[in-house]
C-alpha cells in the first residue's frame, strides 16, 4: 500500500547559528510522521545545511529583499499546494494565507529569556525535553572529512583539537593569539591532548586572521581548512574531533550538533539563550556579564573587541574540565555496555546438541569408462544481500 505524502512547509532562521538550534524539530517530524515529505525554506547561509534531510523535496533559498518583497515571493513560490503541516520559526504571516490543514507559528514572549533550543519547541507545544539539534549529511560527506583528517603514513594521529576562531562580529571574536595559546597548552607535552593535532575552521573570509594560529602550531600537527570546506563537511570533520574551542557563532552550534565537547566563548551575546546545547557542553565568559555590553553597546554593533577581558586561563581551565567530563561519561558508557552484553550472554539459551550421527557410508558404482568416471562440476546458488 502506498504511503500517503504528509507536505511539510518549514521555514526556518537566516542565520546558521539559529537554525541548527531548530534542526531537531525536523529530525523529530521525519521520525514520527510517516510519509513526511519536507519543503524547507532558509536563508542563504543557513540553507546548505539541509541538503540531505530524509524525505526532502526542495529547500527554498529566501534572501531579504526590500520591505517584506521576500515573503510574498516565497508566498508565490509555495501557494499552489495544500500543506499538511506548515512550522513558521520567523513568526511571519504567510502560513496564514495559504491552504493548510495545520499550522505552528512563532510568537515572541516579551520580557522572557529561553534557550532559543527550547524556543522552537514551544512552537510545536512539545513537552519534556525539546529535541536537540541535527544535522543530516551522507556516507560520502563523512568518508571525504576522513580523508580530509586523514594523516600521511607512518604518522600517528593523536587526539584532535578542533578551533573556530571566527565570528559575524568583531565583538564576538576572542583575540586570535589566546587561541594559539590556549592550543598550546592542551596539545603541549602537558596538556590532556598532547601530541594531537589542531583543525582549523571557517569560512574564505578568515584565511588571513587564522594565519598566526596556524603558524603558531608544531609543523605538520595542523589541518587548516578554513574556507575549504562547506558547512556539513565541517560538520563530519567535527564528529571525529575530540574538542572544540570557538566563538559563538554558528560553526559553534554546528559542533555541539556533532556531539562534540564543545566550549563557547562569550561576551556579547546572551549564553540564556545561544549556550552550545548539549551534555558536553561550555558557555566561558570573563568577569563582565552580558547586560554590562549592552551598557556600553546598547545596538551590540560597534566594532569593539569586547572579548578581550575573557583570560586564556578561565578558557583552559573549562576545556580540562570538559575533557575530564567527557572521558568519564565515556568509561561509564562502556561499562554499561559491557554489562548488557553480559546479561545478554547469561540470559541467552543454550544451542541444542544433536547426536552425533555415523558418517553415511557411500558405495560407488564401479567405473565402466573415462566419461563415466568423471563428476559433473556441482552447481552454485548466488545469494543475494540518513543520518542531523
Amino acid at each position: 500500500m502506498t504511503q500517503r505524502a504528509f507536505p511539510i512547509l518549514f521555514i526556518t532562521a537566516t542565520r546558521i547559528g539559529d537554525a541548527v538550534l531548530s534542526s531537531g524539530l525536523i529530525r523529530m517530524l521525519a521520525d514520527e510522521i510517516p510519509g513526511a515529505r519536507f519543503t524547507i525554506v532558509a536563508g542563504p547561509l543557513a540553507a546548505p545545511l539541509f541538503a540531505h534531510v530524509p524525505g526532502l523535496d526542495r529547500v527554498i533559498v529566501m534572501e531579504k529583499g526590500k520591505g517584506k518583497g521576500h515573503w510574498f515571493k516565497l508566498w508565490n513560490q509555495v501557494r499552489h499546494r495544500k500543506w499538511s503541516l506548515i512550522v513558521d520559526l520567523r513568526g511571519s504571516a504567510t502560513a496564514l494565507f495559504l491552504r493548510r490543514e495545520k499550522r505552528a507559528i512563532w510568537k515572541k514572549v516579551p520580557g522572557e529569556v529561553v534557550h532559543k533550543v527550547i524556543d522552537a519547541a514551544r512552537v510545536l507545544k512539545l513537552e519534556g525535553a525539546p529535541p536537540a539539534p541535527h544535522l543530516y549529511i551522507t556516507p560520502e560527506v563523512q568518508a571525504l572529512a576522513d580523508q580530509m583528517l586523514a594523516t600521511k603514513p607512518g604518522e600517528v594521529a593523536g587526539p584532535l583539537l578542533a578551533m573556530g576562531p571566527a565570528a559575524n562580529w568583531v565583538g564576538k571574536v576572542w583575540p586570535i593569539e589566546r587561541f594559539a595559546q590556549t592550543a598550546g597548552q592542551l596539545l603541549g607535552p602537558d596538556g590532556p591532548l598532547a601530541g594531537g593535532r589542531l583543525l582549523i575552521l571557517g569560512g574564505p573570509e578568515d584565511t588571513r586572521m587564522v594565519e598566526e594560529l596556524r603558524m603558531a602550531s608544531a609543523r605538520g600537527r595542523c589541518v587548516d581548512l578554513t574556507g575549504k570546506v562547506d558547512l556539513l563537511t565541517a560538520y563530519a570533520c567535527l564528529k571525529r574531533a575530540d574538542l572544540f574551542i570557538g566563538n559563538d557563532s554558528g560553526l559553534m552550534h554546528i559542533a555541539a550538533a556533532a556531539g562534540t565537547p564543545t566550549v563557547g566563548l562569550f561576551g556579547p551575546s546572551d549564553e540564556r539563550r545561544y549556550a552550545p546545547w548539549g551534555p558536553l557542553t561550555r558557555a566561558v565568559r570573563g568577569p563582565r556579564a552580558f547586560e554590562q555590553f549592552l551598557a556600553v553597546d546598547p545596538d551590540l554593533s560597534q566594532a569593539i573587541r569586547h572579548m578581550s577581558d575573557l583570560p586564556v586561563a578561565t578558557v583552559v581551565k573549562a576545556a580540562k574540565g570538559l575533557l575530564a567530563e567527557a572521558k568519564a561519561a565515556g568509561e561509564a558508557a562502556a561499562v554499561v555496555e559491557a554489562e548488557v552484553e553480559a546479561v545478554a550472554l547469561e540470559v541467552a539459551p543454550e544451542p541444542e546438541i544433536e547426536p552425533e550421527r555415523p558418517e553415511p557410508v557411500i558405495i560407488m558404482p564401479e567405473p565402466r569408462g573415462q566419461a563415466e568416471t568423471e563428476a559433473p562440476d556441482p552447481e552454485s546458488e548466488d545469494a543475494a544481500p540518513s543520518a542531523g
